[in-house]
C-alpha cells in the first residue's frame, strides 16, 4: 500500500502549490516566450509609431508655433527687410487704413445685427414706396443718417436686401452713406475752410451718382447678377444669441475682406512714384482721371479723404472734388468687400459702372458749383 498511495498523491494532489512549484516554473517559462512577441519591442513600436503618424494633423496651434519659431530664428534678416523704406510706408498706409476703417467696419456690422435681428421684415417695405422708383432718392436721403464710412455701409445694405428692400434702393444707400452723412460733411468743411462750397458739391455729387445707380439698376439690373447674402438661420434662439452670431459671421466676412483690401492698397501705394501726381496735375482731364484712380487705389476711409485731398494743392478742386466722390464709392478694399457680401458677378459690373458715373457726377457738380 505504500508502493501505491506514492505515486498517486502527485496525481490527484497537483493544486496545491508546494507539489507544483518545481513544474510551474518549467511551464511558465514556453508559456511566457508566445507571450513575449505579443508585448514585445519589435512589434509594438512600429504600430505605434504608425498610429502616431496616421493621427497627426496640421492645426492652427502647430502652425502658429511653427511660425513663431521661423520668425525668432530669422529675426535677423526679417529686421532688415522691415527698415526698408518700402516696407515701412506699406506697413504705414496698411495700418492707417485698417485703424480708419475699422471702427466704422464694426459699426456698420453692429447696425447689419441689429437690422436683421430686431427690426421686423416688414418694416422696410412700410417705410419705403413701393415704386423703387421713388424708393431709390428716399433710400439715399437715408445715407445721411448713418455716421460711418463706405466699410459700414457694405453690411448695412446686405440687411437691407435680405430684409426685402429693393436692390436700387440698397445701392442707393449703399453709395450715398459714406458720402453725405454728418461726420463725413463735417470733416470736409474743416479740410477745406477757404472752400465751403466743396462741402455742398460733395453732398450733391455724392447723391446724384447713388440716385442715377439706382434708377440705372432699375432699368438694366437682373437678379441674377446679384446674390443676395445669405445668414445662418439662428432658429430657436434668443435674440441676444442671434444677434452676437450675426456679428461673429459678418465681422470674420467683412473683416477678411477689408484686410485684403488694404494690404492692395498698401502695396500700390508703396510702389507708385510720387512724380507722376506732379506730372498728371498740368492737364485738367488728366487730373481728374489721375485722382480718381488714386482715390481707388489708396482706399482712404471717408472721414479722412478730405484731408488728403486737401493735402494735394497743385490739383484744382474740380479734380480734389472727384477724388471725394469717387472714394467712398468704389475702391480697393471696398471692391473685395462688395464681392464677398453680393458676390464677384455684381461687383464686376457694379465697380465700373459706378467709377464712371462717379467721374461723370463729379465733373458736372464742379462745373455747377465750383
Amino acid at each position: 500500500m505504500a508502493i501505491t498511495t506514492e505515486p498517486a498523491a502527485p496525481t490527484t494532489e497537483t493544486p496545491p502549490e508546494q507539489h507544483v512549484r518545481p513544474d510551474a516554473k518549467a511551464n511558465t517559462k514556453p508559456d511566457a516566450k508566445p507571450a513575449a512577441p505579443a508585448t514585445g519591442s519589435p512589434t509594438a513600436p512600429a504600430q505605434e509609431a504608425k498610429e502616431s503618424k496616421d493621427g497627426w494633423q496640421v492645426n492652427s496651434p502647430l502652425v502658429l508655433t511653427m511660425v513663431l519659431l521661423v520668425v525668432v530664428l530669422a529675426q535677423g534678416p526679417i529686421r532688415q527687410a522691415l527698415s526698408a523704406p518700402v516696407m515701412q510706408s506699406w506697413m504705414t498706409v496698411f495700418v492707417a487704413v485698417v485703424v480708419q476703417a475699422l471702427p466704422f467696419l464694426v459699426l456698420g456690422v453692429l447696425l447689419s445685427a441689429g437690422i436683421a435681428v430686431f427690426v421686423p421684415a416688414t418694416f422696410f417695405t412700410r417705410a419705403l414706396p413701393k415704386n423703387p422708383v421713388l424708393a431709390v432718392p428716399i433710400a439715399g436721403m437715408a445715407g445721411a443718417i448713418l455716421p460711418g464710412c463706405e466699410c459700414a455701409s457694405v453690411p448695412v445694405a446686405g440687411a437691407l436686401v435680405r430684409r426685402g428692400v429693393t436692390p436700387a434702393a440698397a445701392i442707393a444707400f449703399l453709395l450715398s452713406a459714406p458720402a453725405i452723412n454728418p461726420i463725413v460733411l463735417t470733416a470736409t468743411a474743416v479740410a477745406f475752410p477757404r472752400n465751403p462750397e466743396m462741402v455742398l458739391a460733395r453732398f450733391a455729387g455724392s447723391l446724384l451718382v447713388a440716385c442715377v445707380m439706382g434708377w440705372l439698376w432699375t432699368r438694366i439690373g437682373r437678379t441674377d447678377w446679384l446674390r443676395l447674402p445669405a445668414h445662418e438661420p439662428h432658429e430657436g434662439e434668443t435674440k441676444g444669441a442671434a444677434f452676437w452670431g450675426s456679428v461673429r459671421h459678418d465681422v470674420m466676412q467683412a473683416g477678411g475682406f477689408l484686410v485684403l483690401g488694404a494690404m492692395s492698397a498698401a502695396t500700390l501705394k508703396a510702389v507708385a512714384p510720387a512724380s507722376w501726381l506732379r506730372t498728371a496735375a498740368d492737364n485738367p482731364v488728366v487730373a481728374i482721371l489721375a485722382l480718381s484712380i488714386l482715390a481707388v487705389l489708396l482706399s482712404i476711409c471717408s472721414e479722412a479723404d478730405a484731408f488728403v485731398a486737401a493735402s494735394l494743392t497743385q490739383f484744382s478742386l474740380t479734380a480734389k472734388l472727384a477724388f471725394l466722390v469717387v472714394g467712398p464709392m468704389i475702391d480697393l478694399k471696398l471692391f473685395a468687400m462688395q464681392a464677398g457680401t453680393f458676390g464677384r458677378g455684381f461687383a464686376m459690373r457694379f465697380a465700373p459702372a459706378t467709377f464712371v458715373l462717379a467721374i461723370a457726377g463729379a465733373v458736372v457738380t464742379g462745373a455747377v458749383l465750383l
